[in-house]
Order: structure tokens, then C-alpha cells, then sequence
């Protein structure tokens, strides 16, 4: 595919900067000493957290509503969404007076569908449907047919692209030096828009995409040279949970795009840990994808100034019980065992004397169902206090003779236990 079919596209962003900027805010750039420090490079995080809606998704959805004919935006309009593109659609609804049907996921976090509603007011009704964003976009599709009424997609459309990609003529006006860009993945419409900006200001940038690794979209359409769905997905990193990336940004992706990869969802927890902890930022999961990818992409980013975009700040902190529990699995202190205990008087205590370790701790134990009378199985949690601590840990259970199963990394065993 030839680039010039794109050529007018940066000066189209450009131009919907001036057009959407008494609504959409520039939004900072912060550079981050500590991880600057921790990779020898200059690491500046965007701030798209930092929009009234907490997401960039706010630039595409306004951009697309306010280019609608006339008699299209009177009738109404549709989205479907994990969140923040709703989030996005209900603000512009409110502000331009227009009718706004929103379908979410049923699992989209309490603080979301608050939000949603919040920014709507009258003008926008919701409709929970579905488990991920695909579910609910395929009733978001049927009810927009039936109705005749528009729908904004919240990637795979020029007006979305052009909106998105003002977040990258926004960084290269700050920061014209920048000599890499990572950006989280979702649908696509980002990453697209960036790409595009970041080769018109500097063709020598690299621009890398990241997909969470429960829904590697990006990384597969990659590999197969066009748009793959994908049978599975983990719906944790809700914002970028799609099974399918969009046909115009991936073709926009494929000749601006250096690089994609995929990040776990521990990463992107323990990600999210350290930035409350370290910079006082309250991050959701999609948003710190490219801050989690850091130490994939140490070699190549050593010495250069980096942009990670911080693409959205709606977490809701009833989830942050799971963003602990993930991250600690993902850095090696928690793990999750079934354990054969014999029935006989002792057992417990030799378990607990010879077995657990000094500082490892007990975080979970009950018994299950009896097999026979002579073993009881219990679903026994252990926290380490280092990693290393695992090895002999296990060392102690064979030397004890205790029968186990390490079910940590078992995702179907541990979701049915756990």
C-alpha cells in the first residue's frame, strides 16, 4: 500500500487540533525521573488522564459527533464501548444537545458507567449487554440499523483517526525531539493517528504499539498481514480488550507502525501499583500498557527520550483487590497450591513446622471436597517474601511427602478455585 494515500491526513489532524481545542485540552507532558533513571533514558509520560473524561477518547468521539450531517446528529446517535470512548460520546451528546444510546459491557466497572451517565445527563440512555466491548458493539450495530440512526465507532473511522492523532501533534509541539512513541492498543484509532504524526514531525521516531497479551489484536493482525479476530480474550484490560483491530487503522499501522508487542496483564498490575505508589497517579489498566512495556523495550530505548501515552485515568477501586493479587502472582510471591493432606492427628502442624518457611505466610486455606478417608484436599494461597523463596519451598513439600499441585499458572483451575 502506497503512504501518499494518507499524505493529507497529518494536515486533517492538524487542522481538527484548532477545531475540537475548546473542548479537548492539551494536556502536559511530565517526565518521570524515576524511570528515566531505572533505563538510562529520558522517559516523558503524556497525560491524556488529565482530559475532563480522564481518557483521550474525548478527541475522537467530539471529533466525530460535530463532523456529522446535520440531519444525522439531530436523529441521534449510537456507541458501543468499554468505558471511556462512552464516556467520550455522552460528554459531546450533552454538549451539542443530542440523543445518545451508549452500550457497555455488563462487567464495565462501577465508576464507568457513573461517569458515563454523569456526562450524559437526559441525553444519553445506556444499555448493559455482553461481557467484553465486541459483545456489546454487535447490539450496538442491531439497534443503530433498526433505528436508522449513526453510529461512532470508536476507532475504525477517519473523524475518530484524526481525532486521536491531535494527541500526537500536541506531544511533537512540545517536544519535537521526541525520538520514540509507545502507545496502547485497543481498537486501533491511536496508535493510527500517532503513527501518522509521529512520521510527518520525525520519520526517524519510533513509534511501538502495545497490546495487553490477553487480546493481542495488533501483534496477530501483524503476523497475518491483516485484521484477525480473535476467538479468546482476557477481558481484564478492559480499554484495550477488543478481539479485532479496525480495518483503516490497520492499514495506516502496517506502513507507519516500527513495532508491536504484547504486555501480561501482571505487568501492566504491578505497573499500576507503582505509579500510586511512586508518582501519585491512579491509573486504569489500559492506560499504563505503555508504561508496562518499559522493560521489553530497554535495549532499544536506552539513551533516547521516550513518550509513553498515559491514555486513561477511570479505574474503579473496587478493582484494586485484583490488581494486587495479579500483580503479585505475576512477580512471584503468591502462589496457589491443592495440597493432599493425610487424616491423621499432626499433619497440619508438620505442614505449617516443616514446610512453610520462616517468612512465607498463609493467605488462604480451606479444605475441598474428601476423595477418600484416608487424604483430604485443601486450596492452600502462600506469599512469599522473595521469589527465590518458591524453590524451596517446593523442595520442603517433597521432602515432607506432602502430594501437591501448583495451580498458580493453571488460569482454568485457578479462576474455578479462586
Amino acid at each position: 500500500m502506497d503512504t501518499n494515500a494518507y499524505s493529507e491526513l497529518p494536515s486533517r489532524i492538524m487542522e481538527c487540533g484548532r477545531q475540537i481545542s475548546k473542548v479537548v485540552k492539551h494536556t502536559p507532558l511530565h517526565q518521570v525521573p524515576r524511570l528515566s533513571q531505572k533505563y538510562g533514558a529520558d522517559i516523558w509520560f503524556k497525560r491524556e488522564d488529565q482530559q475532563l473524561v480522564r481518557s483521550y477518547k474525548i478527541r475522537g468521539a467530539y471529533n466525530t459527533i460535530i463532523n456529522l450531517p446535520p440531519g444525522a446528529a439531530k436523529r441521534g446517535v449510537v456507541c458501543a464501548s468499554a468505558g471511556n470512548h462512552a464516556q467520550g460520546v455522552a460528554y459531546s451528546c450533552q454538549l451539542m444537545k443530542i440523543r445518545g444510546h451508549v452500550f457497555m459491557p455488563e462487567v464495565t466497572p462501577r465508576q464507568k458507567l457513573e461517569k458515563v451517565r454523569s456526562f450524559g445527563g437526559e441525553w444519553i440512555k445506556v444499555e448493559l449487554t455482553g461481557t467484553t466491548y465486541d459483545e456489546a458493539y454487535e447490539q450496538a450495530i442491531a439497534f443503530c440499523e433498526a433505528e436508522k440512526l449513526t453510529f461512532v465507532h470508536p476507532f475504525d473511522n477517519i473523524h475518530t483517526i484524526t481525532g486521536q492523532g491531535t494527541v500526537g501533534t500536541e506531544i511533537f509541539a512540545d517536544q519535537p525531539d521526541t525520538d520514540v512513541l509507545i502507545v496502547p492498543v485497543g481498537g486501533g484509532g491511536l496508535l493510527s493517528g500517532l503513527s501518522l504524526v509521529a512520521k510527518y514531525f520525525n520519520p526517524s521516531c519510533r513509534v511501538i504499539g502495545v497490546d495487553p497479551a490477553g487480546a493481542p489484536k495488533m501483534v496477530e493482525a501483524f503476523r497475518e498481514g491483516g485484521p484477525v479476530r480473535l476467538e479468546t480474550i482476557d477481558p481484564f484490560v478492559d480499554g484495550a480488550a477488543v478481539r479485532q483491530v479496525g480495518s483503516l487503522p490497520f492499514n495506516i499501522c502496517s506502513l507507519f507502525t516500527d513495532k508491536v508487542i504484547a504486555t501480561r496483564e501482571g505487568k501492566v498490575c504491578s505497573t499500576m501499583i507503582e505509579l500510586y505508589q511512586h508518582e501519585g497517579i491512579i491509573a486504569e489498566p489500559a492506560g499504563v500498557l505503555s508504561i508496562a512495556a518499559l522493560d521489553q523495550l530497554k535495549d532499544e530505548i536506552r539513551g533516547r527520550k521516550v513518550v509513553c501515552i498515559l491514555s486513561g485515568g477511570n479505574n474503579d477501586l473496587a478493582r484494586y483487590p485484583e490488581v494486587i493479587e495479579r500483580s503479585l502472582i505475576y512477580e512471584g510471591l503468591k502462589h496457589y497450591f491443592i495440597i493432599e493432606f493425610a487424616q491423621k492427628p499432626g499433619e497440619l502442624r508438620t505442614f505449617l513446622n516443616s514446610v512453610l518457611g520462616p517468612e512465607d505466610d498463609i493467605v488462604r486455606f480451606e479444605y475441598l471436597k474428601k476423595t477418600n478417608k484416608e487424604f483430604g484436599p485443601a486450596l492452600v494461597g502462600i506469599e512469599l517474601s522473595r521469589p527465590q523463596d518458591l524453590e524451596p519451598l517446593l523442595g520442603r513439600f517433597k521432602e515432607q511427602q506432602f502430594r501437591f499441585r501448583n495451580v498458580t499458572n493453571d488460569d482454568m483451575l485457578r479462576k474455578y478455585f479462586i
